[in-house]
């Protein structure tokens, strides 16, 4: 898969003495993988500890991890390579009080122009980023980040957030999550943030209004999409439609050619578009292959279990079935495991399953799924915009697509003869 990346560019040389000195945007896994001439999923990868990277490879990665000072925060807090500087540390270095300080880091005027240059200097040196927090209390201001996230009770949903909270409570910031369970909450909810004391925002999963994110990306208030993309706007993504042909090559290795697909309604008032380009995977699959997929085969439904089980039963009760269901969701490829229980077809034996997720439920389901890096997603938009602040806002948006990859368990095998 071809990383993406904006902008995508080395970690510039150490400037030369004498020289102006330029602030640096921290590095980044597409910056590591252009470096290393490799993918950002063989970095990802590198980074979980697979098996699946070749010694030299993995090698060559950490080295240019540490030419570029690059550490994600697990491995920061894991590892304790680097204290994080403080506010102090830069005012002793400098020479001056740690008000002074923060009067360079607010703007003020009351700072003289030398002084200012030296304290900003010295910040460079220490890579010093004020915290989010730090920021709020200097100016009477709330100490929390908001994050908008829809259905969070789903199992995608909490595995997301569960990386996110990580991420906010290590830095010692509160968390306010703003709940979209209703078409009508995608806007209030919007609304709410635009409105708000919240220092920072995430949003994950819900494709937002153009005139509430507007008026957002207008306020200055840091700002972060995971799993949804917007012109402007930094985020973290997959590609869910390279997604749906990963999971659809699989089946068709084995041997199937009958192949069913169970998703979420195309067209929904969310404007949720992950489970269509899933679909839309499938479909460019099968095409290449040269096979035509029956409008029966392909079944809309709401996201859940139930409705998956139903809309399952229907394809196996079929006169011609198909041999092998692709769900859109882990959620829904149980339900066709169940439908497939009820009317005593065999799994893998008679019906091949495979989902989309590899929430935690899977591994103990058995299932064959392509996974995505829930937790990790959710971790890396929140360290993104705990990057953001008065010392350093991205020139470009940040973009960095996750890695999706094939998870063989025990719910996929050749058709029957």
């Amino acid at each position: 898969m071809a990383a993406r990346h904006l902008p995508s560019e080395a970690a510039p040389a150490a400037p030369r003495a004498g020289s102006q000195r330029i602030r640096q945007r921290p590095s980044t896994p597409a910056d590591i993988a252009a470096r290393a001439g490799v993918s950002e999923s063989t970095v990802f990868r590198v980074l979980k500890g697979s098996a699946l990277v070749a010694e030299a490879t993995r090698q060559r990665i950490q080295s240019i991890m540490v030419e570029l000072d690059y550490l994600p925060s697990e491995v920061r807090r894991l590892r304790g390579v680097r204290r994080t500087a403080t506010i102090g540390d830069v005012a002793a270095r400098a020479g001056v009080g740690e008000a002074t300080v923060s009067r360079v880091l607010n703007g003020s005027e009351r700072v003289r122009q030398r002084t200012r240059e030296r304290v900003q200097e010295v910040i460079d040196e220490l890579h010093y980023r004020p915290s989010l927090m730090a920021r709020g209390l200097s100016r009477g201001r709330t100490t929390t980040l908001g994050v908008i996230a829809p259905f969070f009770f789903r199992a995608s949903a909490v595995e997301r957030l569960r990386g996110v909270v990580a991420e906010f409570t290590a830095a010692g910031y509160d968390t306010v999550l703003y709940n979209v369970s209703t078409p009508e909450q995608v806007r209030e909810q919007f609304e709410n943030v635009v409105g708000g004391r919240a220092e920072g925002i995430l949003v994950i999963s819900v494709p937002p209004p153009r005139h509430a994110m507007e008026r957002l990306m207008g306020s200055g208030t840091p700002l972060v999409l995971v799993d949804v993309r917007f012109a402007g706007v930094s985020h973290v993504y997959i590609d869910n439609v390279e997604g749906g042909r990963l999971a659809t090559r699989h089946l068709l290795d084995l041997g199937h050619r009958r192949i069913g697909f169970i998703g979420d309604f195309s067209e929904n008032p969310f404007g949720f578009t992950s489970s269509a380009d899933r679909c839309a995977g499938f479909r460019d699959m099968m095409g290449q292959a040269g096979l035509d997929v029956p409008p029966g085969y392909i079944r809309e439904a709401p996201h859940s279990r139930d409705a998956a089980a139903l809309c399952a039963s229907d394809l196996l009760a079929l006169p011609v079935p198909p041999t092998a269901i692709f769900a859109g969701s882990d959620t829904q490829a149980l339900g066709v495991l169940e439908a497939a229980a009820r009317a005593g077809v065999d799994v893998p034996g008679q019906l091949s399953v495979i989902g989309f997720d590899d929430i935690e439920v899977a591994a103990y389901a058995r299932l064959t799924t392509i996974r995505q890096p829930l937790e990790y997603s959710g971790a890396r938009g929140a360290e993104l915009l705990l990057r953001q602040n008065d010392a350093w806002r991205p020139q470009h948006p940040l973009v960095e697509e996750m890695p999706v990859e094939l998870v063989v368990r025990g719910t996929t095998a050749a058709p029957p003869r």
